[in-house]
């Protein structure tokens, strides 16, 4: 689709919205007050989330979304009330007196009426109120984004303001950090768009902005910068009192972030175990009393065990600060010069698509350029899937459905409950394992691989820093000094410095060259310390408070990332000793207790229990079956919300995934076959899990850290 058909196709959707709002706002006159506290607030909502509408047109049209949605649900509730008065009749405790026949006769459109007044009520409040709150979300996003880059903004200002840069370069500065510092560039963004377009002075322009931002943080730190400008006072000093007070606040709130996780581990820890005791009630139950609760178990296997993990996964996703930006450093406008590689080279070739359709030269070298990359890929595909890990689905899902076709087609795949029931962990194996091996094996190699690779180069950048600070302090310039750093350190960050040096000895440009080093990475933390450094160093080659600022930063950083993994840690060994607990009580309830319990009922029953030879509704297979899809689907959404707890990633519990439901797959089978062989073996059975849990406590928890808090182990893969 081209650029002008997705244009047109904007603007009469905009114009269609505007028909909308102009067709209803006769509506919004009549039932709001425009000085009202519910219309200010919307006002306010609107200018906080940056939404280019007016509060008139914008509830104008809420009011019509909410208009449209009522009528629908009216029409839809009046013929669910027809169909319940054809079906079950008119309700007879509806009308308890002696009334006159015509209003006996109202009773059947009475209740028609009332159902469909209800469903569109339902339906304007779903269709008003969703489009009401987009402005209430929006902002909170804003804010939540803010508050977690204020810090580090505010040492990029400190740093320009050290480097020589005045109060008006440092507001323009900042706003052009928008691909390093996302929403707090915005903001001043707007200040600067005030002045130059409106004719405002910037203090006007800060004192708007510290009334318009979402974030309270941020409009005290405005609100204070104001009384710097207007008393006069040293915008430096200002700016590093600022810094600390913002990094100790980062730190603190850090630490209720990461006591919420504690209660959050603990209230999945119980959570978790009630479909298991539920499980446990509802097989005695079946036992002892041969009910039919077959719907039950499967309700709670097949529904409440995903839904929990589910609902907690949401939960924590509430609280938890994910990474803001992509970690990479984009251009200025007039720097078109310089090209951003991201994306998959294949259907990203670069400059060359900005001029393909004019000459036929253009469209030969992009055709060109698209083979290079595929051939690149080709050759290298390891490589490939190190930097893109979740391409690897495009070859491993396509496979997984002809290995399970081919299964099909030759009557190995089971189709029916009871194909499942009489060989459950083939069954299993084939309709869950197989898929989750052939998909989850490979993103979960090619995941941790990029992991290493990129973030080894954080191991020692604070310590790198500072001695980037300690050369330039002696009169180097920011290149000498940092070959001198390459000549005396070890690891990735002195490779890449080494390098970095070689390309500006060959011409690339220092500015160029630490943004080509970046992006090659594409860390949002070292995104923001490149950023500090390439904007300091063209004002000045002398730039060891700058260096200082960013060595602060980044260990303030590594603090915070170590107290992270510290108590992070501490959770995910508890979701997984509760899965363990979960799973050895279903192996031993699987092994002893059903039979056992189906025993005594056939020993009290003459030989005949009211549900079969098992004492119960269920067979043993049935229950097997059962049993071990939960263990199964519980393996797999605890390992899935202890990688997003650990790394604030759902990708990042592949790897828990694999080796639980690996661990779950290798006991169901001992299970299978003690009861095969008679049993009597539960204590090895306990035994073995209980190694096992010992084990995954001394790798997840009792592994050494470096300075940075990063698992020595896995070189900061974790």
């Amino acid at each position: 689709m081209s650029l002008d058909t997705r244009g047109d196709k904007q603007q009469l959707g905009n114009a269609g919205e505007s028909a909308l709002g102009d067709a209803f706002y006769p509506l919004y006159e009549w039932l709001f007050n425009e000085d009202g506290d519910f219309v200010k607030g919307i006002e306010d909502k609107l200018a906080e989330a940056r939404m280019a509408d007016n509060v008139e047109m914008f509830l104008s049209r809420a009011l019509a979304v909410g208009v449209i949605a009522g009528l629908a649900l009216w029409f839809l509730g009046m013929f669910v009330g027809w169909l319940f008065v054809q079906f079950f009749g008119v309700p007879e405790g509806l009308v308890t007196f002696n009334l006159p026949d015509y209003i006996t006769a109202l009773k059947t459109p009475a209740i028609v009426f009332f159902s469909g007044l209800v469903f569109g009520s339902i339906g304007f409040a779903i269709g008003f109120g969703s489009l009401v709150s987009i402005p209430y979300f929006r902002s909170s996003a804003r804010e939540r984004e803010i508050n977690v880059l204020l810090a580090d903004s505010i040492s990029f200002m400190y740093a320009l303001s050290v480097g020589g840069m005045n109060q008006l370069e440092i507001l323009q500065a900042m706003a052009k950090a928008d691909d390093t510092y996302g929403e707090v560039a915005k903001e001043f963004q707007s200040i600067v768009l005030e002045t130059e377009y409106f004719d405002t002075d910037y203090r006007t322009a800060i004192r708007n902005q510290a009334l318009e931002t979402p974030s309270d943080e941020l409009s005290q730190f405005l609100t204070d910068m104001l009384s710097i400008v207007n008393s006069g006072g040293d915008m430096t000093d200002f700016l590093e009192d600022q810094k600390d007070k913002h990094m100790r606040t980062a730190k603190q709130e850090q630490k209720k972030l990461l006591d919420t996780l504690e209660l959050f581990g603990e209230m999945y820890m119980t959570l978790s175990l009630f479909p298991l005791l539920l499980i446990i009630i509802l097989v005695i139950m079946d036992l002892m009393q041969g009910g039919n609760q077959e719907m039950l178990l499967m309700g709670t296997v097949y529904g409440l065990i995903p839904l929990i993990g589910v609902g907690f996964l949401v939960l924590v996703s509430t609280v938890t600060q994910d990474e803001i930006g992509d970690g990479y450093l984009r251009p200025d406008s007039k720097e078109e010069e310089f090209r951003v590689d991201e994306g998959i080279g294949v259907f990203n070739p670069g400059l060359v698509e900005q001029y393909t359709g004019d000459r036929s030269v253009f469209d030969r070298i992009k055709r060109r350029e698209g083979t290079h990359e595929l051939m690149a890929i080709l050759r290298a595909p390891h490589r490939f899937f190190r930097d893109h890990p979740t391409m690897v689905l495009l070859v491993t899902v396509p496979l997984t459905v002809l290995v399970l076709l081919g299964a099909f087609l030759t009557d190995n795949l089971p189709l029916s409950i009871e194909a499942m029931e009489n060989n459950v962990v083939y069954g299993t194996v084939m309709w869950v394992y197989v898929p989750l091996y052939m998909n989850l094996l490979p993103l979960g190699i090619f995941y941790e691989w990029n992991v290493r690779s990129r973030r080894g180069v954080l191991g020692n950048l604070s310590e790198n820093l500072r001695k980037l600070a300690s050369a330039n302090d002696t009169g180097m310039t920011l290149l000498e000094s940092v070959k001198v750093v390459s000549e005396t350190s070890s690891g990735k960050l002195a490779d890449e410095f080494e390098t970095m040096h070689a390309k500006v000895n060959y011409g690339t440009n220092l500015k160029d060259a630490l943004r080509e080093f970046n992006n090659k990475y594409h860390i949002p933390r070292l995104a923001r310390t490149v950023k500090l450094i390439s904007e300091a160093q063209e004002t000045s080659s002398q730039i060891q408070d700058v260096l200082s600022t960013a060595a602060q930063a980044s260990e303030n950083q590594d603090d915070i990332d170590r107290e992270r993994k510290s108590r992070t840690r501490m959770q995910t060994v508890i979701i997984i000793m509760t899965y363990l607990t979960l799973l050895g009580v279903m192996a031993l309830l699987r092994v002893q207790f059903i039979d056992v319990i189906g025993g005594l009922e056939l020993s009290t029953s003459g030989g005949q229990g009211p549900g079969g030879g098992s004492g119960g509704s269920l067979s043993e297979e049935r229950m097997s079956m059962l049993f071990f899809h939960a263990v199964t689907l519980q393996a797999i959404i605890s390992s899935f919300i202890a990688g997003y707890i650990r790394n604030v990633e759902l990708i990042s519990g592949v790897k828990y995934a694999v080796g639980l439901a690996t661990l779950a797959l290798v006991v169901w089978i001992g299970v299978q076959q003690m009861t095969a062989g008679g049993g009597g073996e539960e204590a090895l059975l306990l035994l073995a899990v209980g190694s096992v849990g010992r084990s995954v406590w001394d790798w997840t928890g009792d592994r050494q850290t470096d300075g940075c808090g990063v698992s020595a182990s896995d070189g900061g893969a974790d």
